[in-house]
């Protein structure tokens, strides 16, 4: 009788964890300290960094046909403040407002990602961009008897098939006051058409409801309460704006029907979430200075993503995989055009590429 009720009490304790797994946070997570797997990227986008730890990992981007000249109204900035932390958001995307210089929060925000369970693998205060790692999400494990039972003694053998990648960036505006803005871009493990027993990663969409978890995250970081953070990131804001792909004077460029500040927000994060380097940046001048490098799929699979598309082998022209991207302002609206390395309106391929990646992103 004492054995059977030991094991009704463990079996208690065992449920009552189960429901408390799936009450708790739905973020947890921890990043890689060993190599990541050799990934399969499609021949779209890549992004080419300088040093080896700034590895990346990249996708195709559809871009979706739309006509020239089609334009919305301008949605208003919403802004909800506590203390010297405020939130702004307009159409579907949000970011935070603080009154402190980007040196006095450069810490704090690196400090916050390291303490949610991410290494960093970009860390560049000149630009205001950091990046972690690619880090999976434990709390998307399935909390069923087994594992709950046992789960944290065979940690190691549970696993998703999905990895995250989150981008900081932290710019000083008008009044002084630093934006951050934070950026998702995630991974999922599928099966091969040709093979069941082999996977490859893939790009999947962003998460807008993760990055809005680590908004609310970061406010509490910085000052404000947990209630109040959720009530403030909380909401919709309006409708999404459009952006459209158009030709000016022979040469791709997209219109954007957003004033200069918005226009120059909205590109900045559409860089950010389909992963170009961003080398230096010039707001004064509307200018973004990335690299982009279109791979080849073929060569990518048959070397490993790792260990050949980002190696250090010379390249024949340095410049061929820069360019500035630039915003402009036209009325109430804007034009962003695709320069090469010295400044000069483009017209290949490659920069019909670049301006419909950058449309269908924003749009």
């Amino acid at each position: 009788m004492k054995s059977i009720l030991q094991v009704t009490a463990l079996g208690t304790a065992l449920a009552l964890a189960g429901c408390s797994a799936l009450e708790s946070d739905k973020v947890d997570y921890r990043s890689s300290t060993v190599k990541a797997p050799s990934l399969v990227v499609p021949p779209d986008l890549t992004q080419l960094s300088k040093e080896t730890r700034y590895t990346v990992v990249d996708g195709g981007v559809s871009a979706i046909g739309l006509k020239a000249g089609q334009s919305a109204k301008a949605s208003p900035v919403a802004a909800s403040q506590v203390g010297d932390v405020r939130i702004e958001r307009s159409g579907d995307q949000r970011w935070l407002v603080v009154k402190r210089p980007v040196d006095k929060l450069w810490e704090p925000v690196k400090g916050f990602w390291q303490e949610n369970g991410f290494l960093l693998a970009m860390d560049q205060a000149n630009l205001g961009i950091m990046e972690t790692d690619w880090a999976e999400n434990r709390a998307k494990l399935p909390q069923d008897f087994i594992r709950n039972s046992i789960g944290k003694l065979l940690d190691s053998l549970y696993s998703t098939a999905e990895r995250d990648k989150f981008r900081t960036r932290m710019e000083t505006n008008a009044a002084g006051e630093t934006e951050i803005y934070i950026t998702h871009r995630g991974l999922s493990e599928v099966y091969t058409a040709e093979r069941s027993d082999q996977t490859v990663w893939q790009p999947r969409a962003s998460d807008p409801e993760l990055v809005a978890e680590f908004l609310r995250r970061l406010m509490v970081s910085l000052g404000s309460t947990p209630e109040q953070a959720k009530a403030m990131v909380a909401g919709t804001g309006p409708a999404k704006l459009v952006s459209a792909v158009t030709t000016l004077e022979g040469r791709p460029v997209v219109q954007i029907a957003e004033d200069f500040d918005r226009a120059w927000r909205r590109v900045g994060l559409a860089l950010d979430r389909t992963g170009f380097t961003v080398e230096d940046r010039d707001r004064k001048q509307g200018i973004y200075f990335v690299r982009y490098v279109a791979a080849d799929a073929g060569a990518a699979k048959e070397a490993g993503f790792f260990s050949k598309l980002f190696s250090a082998s010379p390249e024949k022209n340095p410049d061929a995989n820069k360019f500035q991207i630039a915003v402009k302002s036209q009325g109430d609206a804007s034009v962003v055009s695709i320069l090469n390395a010295k400044g000069v309106p483009e017209s290949s391929t490659t920069a019909q590429r670049i301006a419909k990646v950058i449309a269908d992103d924003i749009q």
